[in-house]
């Protein structure tokens, strides 16, 4: 869950620290105070895009942390598939927005927008108007019926996923069988001629290194002879000024003296092993000048070799292992061209395989959907009739998607009617937006037991609502607090009434400038809090009492 939020310098935030509970946290404040200003910093923290002017006037930059704990096995393990290691099951994240650029780090590694989202998807989802528009596309109610069918279908999603790569596959390869019988022979002709000629080549692993030493020994033979010609005559034995000569006599003339002192016999030792050394560069050198002599004949084999090899490279690839892999694919393609119509055949025939089973795999989870649809219409029905929907109808019509995919073959939709007599129709073509808040909110009651994301952040889901109705959102709110973390911005007093945890988002003057700060009330503020809400700017003995009265009864109604 999101046990800590820090922000600082963000819009009109200067900083602010906000520890959150388990259960239902709720957040209220003025219009203007800046509730959707900290929903809009976990939204960027979590990779939503930055706008611009959002750094605080004055400041270099904005920071914001978000402080996960992950206790569940599972999402530990789907963090450690993606390299990310909670410490002491904590995650930090952050984000530090600075004028054109911005950072993001996970437990201080710095990670990219798309790996922040990947990860963030796992422990928080925020539910606002957009998410209640979403409502508004089908291929949201086949996700979300997937999301209740889970425990049903999970493992089958998987295996026509499988299958479905495989059915692609197969389909692309046969796609690649259009070649005339002329085309074929002329391909065939051209794979024998490229084989014949890699393989005539006798290539070998390291040979093109070895000739290029061979010919750079040979191209600057004459270079190399005058140079180590120079060096044995300054290091070498046939002049008395030369090094090797003078470190001999160096020698002899020590050894008159070494059996006189140890530490003389040690100078003499090391200095036997110094000529030693400078006799063995001598010798290699010596040894070098006599393997020097290379012919003319030499010279053209090593050039055309390598004039050969490199023609090669240029043609089927860079080096040595490309070339060998560029072979066993022309092996391969000769294979299939001598054998064209037989493996048309077989492809043929392996696609249809492919096709059956998807088929099958396919139907399977069609079925299963449809069963499970019926059970989520029927608890969705309910959820909506507590939520002030007196007379509604809800349904869900599949028809065929009209090609396999990846999610099976089927397309669904949602259907809803509202009004007596009324039919039913698209869910879309239906409802208002404030409608769709309650929907959406519906769902999210009936898909908590299943829903395995522990954080959820609704805003504005009051959004068009009152009295008796929003009286019942507050329930549907707190039954998914059960079970779930969550983060509520209202305005209406039935629902902050409900909360486990009370935030107030207040605006005030720091200095020269506005600033927006959160503090969790206690009981006697809460109760404050909701008799503003209730009576506005008045708050009258009366008001305060109807407001103890609605924290009772909130209280009770959560304990039945």
């Amino acid at each position: 869950m999101l046990t800590n939020l820090h922000v600082k310098n963000f819009a009109l935030i200067d900083e602010i620290d906000v520890a959150f509970e388990p259960g239902l946290n709720i957040l209220t404040g003025e219009t203007g105070a800046g509730k959707s200003i900290i929903i809009d910093s976990v939204n960027i923290a979590l990779g939503g895009k930055v706008p611009a002017g959002i750094i605080r006037r004055g400041a270099e930059y904005a920071y914001i942390e978000l402080i996960f704990t992950v206790e569940d096995k599972d999402k530990l393990m789907a963090l450690k598939a993606m390299d990310i290691i909670p410490e002491d099951n904590m995650l930090i994240l952050t984000k530090k927005i600075m004028n054109g650029r911005s950072i993001s780090k996970i437990n201080d590694e710095t990670v990219t927008a798309s790996k922040i989202k990947q990860v963030t998807s796992l422990l928080i989802d925020i539910h606002g108007q957009h998410e209640h528009q979403s409502l508004l596309y089908k291929s949201k109610h086949l996700e979300i019926l997937d999301a209740f069918a889970k425990p049903h279908i999970a493992q089958l999603k998987k295996e026509i996923q499988v299958h479905y790569q495989a059915y692609v596959e197969c389909r692309e390869k046969l796609s690649g069988f259009t070649m005339d019988e002329e085309k074929r022979l002329r391909e065939l002709d051209f794979t024998r001629f490229e084989i014949n000629e890699i393989e005539a080549a006798s290539l070998k692993s390291g040979e093109e290194e070895e000739l290029e030493g061979i010919y750079r020994r040979i191209s600057n033979s004459r270079k190399i002879g005058e140079t180590l010609g120079a060096v044995m005559a300054e290091i070498g034995y046939e002049d008395d000024a030369a090094a090797g000569e003078r470190m001999a006599r160096a020698v002899r003339e020590l050894q008159t003296i070494s059996g006189l002192d140890k530490k003389l016999e040690e100078i003499h030792s090391a200095l036997l092993d110094l000529e030693s050394l400078l006799s063995d560069v001598n010798r290699s050198m010596a040894d070098y000048m006599d393997n020097m002599s290379f012919d003319e004949e030499t010279y053209k084999e090593v050039t055309g070799r390598l004039d050969l090899i490199r023609n090669l490279q240029a043609k089927y690839g860079g080096s040595y292992e490309k070339i060998m892999e560029y072979l066993d694919e022309k092996y391969r393609r000769l294979a299939e061209l001598e054998n064209y119509e037989e493996n048309r055949r077989q492809t043929q025939q392996d696609l249809k395989k492919q096709e059956e089973s998807l088929d099958k795999l396919c139907a399977e989870l069609s079925g299963i959907r449809k069963e499970e649809a019926k059970k989520l219409c029927i608890s969705i029905t309910k959820a909506l009739k507590d939520l002030n929907f007196l007379d509604v109808r809800f349904s869900m019509q599949f028809s065929p998607l009209g090609h396999y995919s990846k999610n099976g073959y089927d397309e669904a939709e949602f259907l809803i009617s509202t009004n007596p007599g009324e039919e039913l129709a698209p869910l879309g073509k239906v409802a208002s937006g404030g409608e769709l808040s309650r929907i959406m909110l519906a769902m999210k009651t009936v898909l908590a037991d299943t829903d395995d994301i522990p954080t959820l952040i609704f805003d504005e889901i009051d959004t068009g609502i009152s009295g008796r109705t929003a009286q019942k959102v507050s329930e549907k709110l707190s039954i998914i607090g059960r079970k779930h973390q969550v983060l509520c911005i209202t305005h209406l007093p039935q629902i902050a009434a409900m909360a486990d945890h009370h935030f107030l988002i207040e605006k005030g003057i720091k200095g020269d400038k506005v600033t927006t700060s959160i503090q969790m009330l206690d009981s006697h503020d809460t109760v404050r809090e909701l008799a503003r809400l209730l009576g506005g700017a008045a708050i009258t003995d009366t008001v305060l009492k109807s407001a103890e009265e609605m924290k009772e009864l909130a209280e009770k109604t959560k304990t039945t």
